[in-house]
């Protein structure tokens, strides 16, 4: 699938952060998908997989800072960014801010559970050390149409 080009890095890394959304919601798992870059090279590529693996931390944010640092070999990630198609939870956001993520990138907001602003805002807490630059609303409306969809479909089932 071809996008048009992109105005800004963030929107292009969102895009991807999408593609791993959309190919969550194939296989049954909420649609989230995250991507961490560094010096625009992409290090992580990864979306919910909390369904298959039957594991509940096993959120797209997570996987991608386990991969991400295992391609750096360190669990620091002060030079990357993080793009992800739904506001970090405080788990999430709790990890990201560990792991010394620069900048957290998201698109449709988490009124219920968001900590990256909506609920909390965790990751630029001062009594937590937080230093994390935070930007919401990135393809805002794409991913949070991905994400109606999947609950919609999921009740209509629930339905029968």
């Amino acid at each position: 699938m071809t996008h048009p080009l992109p105005p800004t890095p963030h929107t292009a890394y969102m895009y991807l952060a999408l593609e791993q959304a959309k190919q969550a919601y194939q296989t049954g798992e909420a649609p989230v998908g995250a991507v961490i870059a560094e010096d625009n090279r992409i290090l992580a590529q990864c979306h919910n997989e909390r369904e298959a693996r039957k594991d509940p931390l096993a959120h797209a944010e997570l996987l991608a800072l386990r991969e991400a640092a295992r391609m750096k070999g360190d669990w620091r990630l002060t030079q990357c960014d993080l793009y992800v198609t739904l506001e970090p939870c405080a788990m999430c956001a709790g990890a990201l801010l560990a792991a010394r993520i620069r900048r957290i990138v998201f698109g449709a907001y988490d009124p219920k559970q968001g900590c990256c602003g909506s609920v909390y805002l965790l990751p630029m807490d001062p009594e937590l050390g937080g230093a994390c630059e935070v930007s919401g609303g990135v393809l805002e409306k794409e991913c949070a149409a991905l994400m109606e969809a999947f609950f919609k479909e999921r009740r209509r089932k629930a339905r029968g």
